[in-house]
């Protein structure tokens, strides 16, 4: 095994420094792969489950919202559990969670169909907010490699769940009922491979700072609530797309197969800036840049959608730019939760309070876009809505974006930034 030490200013948990690196990349790293294929996978198989239960449309609609609901309630709560617990501890019940809410998914029944989607969210909602808190204390010179690396597991296999998740249906005698059982067991898989870890688990409990920063609620740090509408902002533009890019696209000619890879064109657009935006915004002192450019891809892609007329090749590139500034803006989101504060303590809180408001966001603004459309019939004013967001997003991510800012910032010398010096 590897020997690890800690810089005392970073360690706040009794974590055993001992342990082998490789094997805690690749429990991460699947850990990832199971945070959005439980949800991914769901979308494809909606008519065939209706053709085998009697469920209406608006349920069928409130299984996609209900995920994100189970985000927002239990993130907030994630943190003190992990302070009880550690952070290993709950990692393994974040994966105990959508293993059971899985299987429970194959039930057979409408209330077996929502509850086991309900306890698939509350594991993924855990999962969410430790895996940023549990890169900031183990990888802190790494955080931005790290955190790329987790960011393309998790949408690689997220778009690959949502591709495979017919086929897996009908190459099997089960049908849909088949496809949640192979994620149960890609789910299963991640659960073996972190159990290696629960030796190492430890509460988060700080052993060296300032007391009086301790004892401050992130939930009065206006950074925190800078970077919290910044995560916010951000989710809300993203599954708006996902609920109704393919209605819109539709609507400009396009038939059910095109839009549905231009969805699919989205995806694949944000993974590469998944990965490649937190190695970049770990190197440099300040992201301004990167959110200006962000900004910039969402406002083009707003306008190239709003102009294209259904036409593929119109269609394309704005699709391609949307895809880029939510991959960026979501790497953005997570690196502040790691560049902004001291601790891992410091990070699983504010990422508790970003995604509790932010995944809430994203369950309301696809209800709320798709209400405006139907007031005024047409796609062009709820794209001034997004539009909106995204210079709302802008605002937001000014001051988390300026380096040497962080949550409590009760030191008048700020420390240095882990990332900001690679080389070491």
């Amino acid at each position: 095994m590897n020997q690890r030490t800690y810089p005392a200013a970073l360690l706040d948990a009794d974590a055993q420094p001992r342990r082998s690196a490789a094997l805690l990349l690749a429990g991460i790293l699947l850990i990832a792969a199971n945070l959005r294929t439980p949800i991914t996978s769901l979308s494809p198989l909606i008519e065939r489950i209706r053709q085998d239960m009697p469920i209406s449309g608006t349920f069928a609609g409130m299984l996609t919202a209900l995920p994100l609901l189970a985000f927002a309630a239990l993130s907030p709560f994630v943190p003190r559990l992990a302070a009880r617990f550690g952070m290993e501890a709950m990692l393994f019940g974040a994966l105990l969670a959508m293993l059971a809410g899985g299987l429970a998914r194959e039930g057979g029944s409408a209330f077996a169909l929502a509850a086991g989607t309900v306890i698939a969210g509350l594991g993924i909602a855990a999962g969410n907010v430790m895996l940023p808190a549990l890169i900031k204390r183990e990888f802190p010179l790494r955080i931005g490699l790290m955190t790329g690396l987790y960011s393309i597991a998790m949408n690689v296999f997220a778009a690959t769940a949502s591709a495979v998740s017919v086929p897996i249906a009908d190459g099997t005698a089960l049908g849909w009922r088949g496809t949640f059982l192979t994620i149960a067991a890609v789910t299963l898989i991640a659960a073996a491979f972190w159990i290696p870890q629960l030796k190492h688990n430890a509460k988060v409990v700080r052993v060296s700072g300032n007391p009086a920063r301790e004892r401050r609620s992130v939930w009065r740090s206006r950074l925190a609530w800078q970077i919290t509408l910044f995560m916010g902002l951000q989710s809300l533009i993203f599954y708006v797309f996902v609920a109704w890019l393919p209605g819109m696209l539709q609507d400009q000619g396009m038939t059910d197969s095109q839009a549905g890879y231009m969805l699919s064109l989205l995806q694949i657009g944000l993974i590469p800036f998944a990965f490649l935006v937190p190695i970049a915004a770990a190197r440099l002192s300040s992201q301004l840049g990167l959110l200006v450019l962000t900004c910039g891809f969402y406002f083009a892609g707003f306008a190239g959608l709003t102009l294209a007329n259904g036409g593929l090749a119109m269609t394309a590139a704005p699709v391609i730019a949307l895809g880029i500034a939510g991959g960026t803006s979501f790497s953005l989101a997570m690196m502040f939760f790691g560049l902004r504060t001291r601790t891992a303590r410091e990070a699983s809180e504010i990422s508790g309070m970003a995604q509790a408001v932010g995944y809430l966001l994203a369950a309301v603004g696809p209800f709320l876009f798709g209400l405006l459309h139907d007031a005024v019939r047409n796609w062009t004013v709820p794209m001034l809505l997004l539009a909106f967001a995204a210079a709302a997003l802008l605002l937001a991510g000014m001051a988390p974006s300026r380096g040497g800012r962080f949550v409590f910032a009760d030191e008048e010398t700020p420390e240095p930034q882990p990332d900001a010096h690679p080389r070491r």
